[in-house]
């Protein structure tokens, strides 16, 4: 295995190399993984709990999430609460919406599709 190695800081002990430190970025490739926040979007635990418990779809399980009325949500995204109880009952959202949504539930977009 090639690694670069010019950024290792080594610990010793009883003048041996006991340890090697390396940046945290080089440890994940090492390892094969990303560091979060890198092309990886991630949906919490507890929605996707709620989205299997209730089978709900993502819009609704991330509300019920955040304690949001569907009144709130529609008054901030200027989209009707009727228009919300069916979003909530649809998995095939246009992407503008999803934006909206995203931002007035102050999450990305790619986390209300699945």
């Amino acid at each position: 295995m090639n690694v670069h190695t010019d950024n290792v800081q080594v610990i010793r002990q009883n003048g041996k190399p006991a340890f090697a430190v390396i940046p945290y970025s080089d440890f994940l490739n090492l390892i094969g993984k990303k560091e979060q926040g890198e092309g990886e979007t991630t949906i919490p635990h507890a929605v996707v709990g709620l989205m299997i418990e209730n089978d709900w779809n993502l819009v609704k399980a991330w509300r019920k999430h955040l304690g949001m009325s569907q009144e709130k949500l529609a008054k901030l995204t200027g989209i009707s609460q009727s228009a919300i109880s069916q979003m909530e009952q649809s998995n095939d959202l246009r992407s503008g919406t999803v934006e909206k949504l995203a931002a007035a539930m102050g999450i990305a977009p790619e986390q209300l599709v699945d």
